[in-house]
């Protein structure tokens, strides 16, 4: 077995929240000032990084996984389980929760979504929304989406550098501005969007919200 270490060439997004520490600090080769997400470690159908060098230069980390499962202790696992990120937070995330296991695989089609967030890097008083304050029913849950008071009822977090944070599928969550922070999740991009600020897509449309799903999920316990 070929013991070299492995590295990928990774895959950059543009984000409306992005900005350009990715590439002016890192040295990602991707241009703009809206660059959000850099994923370091992926084999996900979205962003599947290419092995950069060695035996397997060229090489797609899903196609490492399912040609080579010796280098990864043959885990009989159908897919590479994680997904590891840098993520550059400009202005603020949307709120948003992601599903369990059951229900994603159920209705998506792919694992559910449970992160941690490492914080790298903060701008002072930058904050993080992070659960619930308190109890809520659900139809409380839908009327504060509808009416946009949401954030009354989340616990509002204020961040500082080498500070962790588990979030467990279920959890209303994000990220605020100013916020620079390494991701490890599940192998999944399935992201139920609550709230988000009324901002527009580049097609100058308003942003899809997924209601019903997050309705689903969240624990409003």
């Amino acid at each position: 077995m070929n013991k070299d270490i492995i590295f990928l060439s990774p895959v950059c997004t543009h984000n409306i929240w992005g900005g350009t520490r990715l590439n002016r600090e890192f040295g990602y080769p991707i241009e703009g000032d809206d660059i959000g997400e850099c994923w370091g470690i992926s084999a996900h159908p979205n962003g599947d990084g290419t092995v950069a060098s060695g035996a397997y230069k060229g090489m797609k980390l899903s196609e490492l996984w399912e040609k080579h499962p010796e280098l990864f202790g043959n885990t009989g696992m159908d897919r590479f389980p994680l997904l590891i990120k840098i993520i550059d937070a400009k202005d603020d995330l949307s709120i948003q929760v992601h599903p369990d296991d059951d229900y994603a695989m159920r209705v998506e089609g792919e694992p559910g979504k449970t992160e941690m967030w490492y914080i790298m890097d903060a701008a002072p008083g930058a904050a993080l929304y992070y659960g619930l304050n308190r109890a809520v029913s659900k139809e409380e849950f839908a009327k504060r989406i509808q009416e946009q008071t949401l954030t009354e009822i989340l616990n509002r977090v204020e961040v500082k550098p080498g500070e962790l944070y588990f979030i467990p599928s279920g959890t209303l969550h994000a990220i605020g501005a100013g916020i620079l922070l390494a991701e490890i999740q599940q192998n999944s991009n399935t992201t139920y969007r609550v709230y988000d600020y009324g901002r527009r897509g580049a097609d100058g449309k308003l942003r899809p919200l997924h209601i019903e799903k997050a309705l689903d999920v969240t624990n409003l316990s």
